[in-house]
Formats: structure tokens, sequence, C-alpha cells
């Protein structure tokens, strides 16, 4: 079952990446060097210090971006081209070892992955920039930090349990897509205005 471990870490990794990446970069690094897992295929160069250093320094940084409304979709619409190719990089590298078949389709997958649990985190952020107090962003931030953090542990640690999430998680999506791509419009929406001068909460009015 050792390609299993390996698919589900790989999935895994690339669905926290697209929720927060620097999170997952870390955790993953982590692990390996102080010897709690072995990481499969590439994913062991995380180990080094300086990516582990950067990815900690990332994450504080996205922490505190996280927490500042309106803002937070900004920052979601620029790492729209981060998290998502670096999620489907993340699969790849976990299953480079493997036939070059499954490699493929692991890095399709992880991509589509990152593509989607990055989606629904900035559609619930657009979603809460739109209520009169800051608390919903809050909230949201520190349970969106949860979820990478734990599902970063469990892609490791517990293939099983993050099948069993990741198969919810593509359930609930097909739902939420049609909701998770009005919503990603506003954002763009909202971006164009801020960029054409316009103030972070004006911008996201006139999205909405």
């Amino acid at each position: 079952m050792e390609w299993f471990s390996t698919l589900t870490l790989a999935l895994g990794s690339a669905w926290t990446s697209g929720i927060n990446l620097y999170a997952t970069v870390a955790v993953l690094g982590l692990l390996e060097k102080f010897g709690a897992t072995k990481l499969p295929g590439g994913l062991d160069v995380l180990d080094n210090w300086w990516i582990i250093g950067v990815a900690a320094g990332l994450y504080v940084i996205e922490f505190v971006a996280d927490k500042v409304p309106y803002f937070d979709s900004v920052w979601d619409v620029v790492h729209t081209f981060i998290r998502v190719p670096a999620g489907a990089a993340v699969a790849y590298a976990a299953t480079n070892h493997d036939a070059t078949t499954i490699n493929v389709i692991a890095t399709l997958l992880g991509g589509g992955l990152a593509l989607s649990s990055h989606g629904t985190k900035a559609a619930l952020r657009a979603g809460a920039n739109l209520s009169p107090e800051p608390v919903s962003n809050w909230v949201l931030s520190i349970v969106e930090d949860i979820v990478a953090f734990a599902g970063s542990l469990l892609a490791v640690f517990a293939p099983v349990v993050i099948a069993i999430v990741l198969i919810i998680f593509v359930l609930f999506f097909s739902w939420f897509a049609p909701k998770a791509y009005r919503a990603l419009r506003r954002i763009f929406r909202a971006v164009r205005g801020f960029f054409g001068g316009d103030s972070l909460r004006e911008a996201a009015r006139k999205a909405g």
C-alpha cells in the first residue's frame, strides 16, 4: 500500500497548498528535517532550513494579511497564480519516482484540488468581506490555518483519513462550485476597481 500512502500524501498536500501553501511547505519540511517521516519522491528537498525559513516567514506575512478585510481578497487573487501551480508541483514532486502515468495523473489531480481549495477559500473570504463586521475574517483565517496544518499532518500520517477528507471535500465543492465561481468573479472585479483607483471598500461595493 505504499503507492496509496504516496498518492494520498501528494493529493492531500496539494489540497492544503491551495488553502495555505506556506504552512504546508513549512510543516512538511520540519517533519522531514526532524526525522518524523521520510517524504516520498522529490519532496525531501523541503528539509532545507532555507526553504523552511522562507516558508515560515511568508506564513507569518500571510497570517497578518489574511486578517485584513478586502486586502485578504487581493492577496487571494495574487495567490491564484502561486498556490495552484505550487499544489500541482507538490503532487508532481511526491510522485516523480513512480510510473509516469501515476505521476501525470497525480499532478493533474493535485492542481485541480489546489484550485478547488483555493477557490473555496477565496469565495468564502469574498462573502465575509460583504458582512458589516470583521470577526468573520479572523474566524475564517484561523480555521483555514488549522485545516492547513491538520491536513498536512493527516496527509503524512493518516492516508486513509485524508483520502476520506478529500472525497468529502470534492462532494462539497461539486455543490459549492457555482457559488465559488460567482464569488471569484466579484473578487476580480473588485481588484480591477482597486487598481483603477477605488478604495478597497469602494471596489468591493462596486463588485457586489
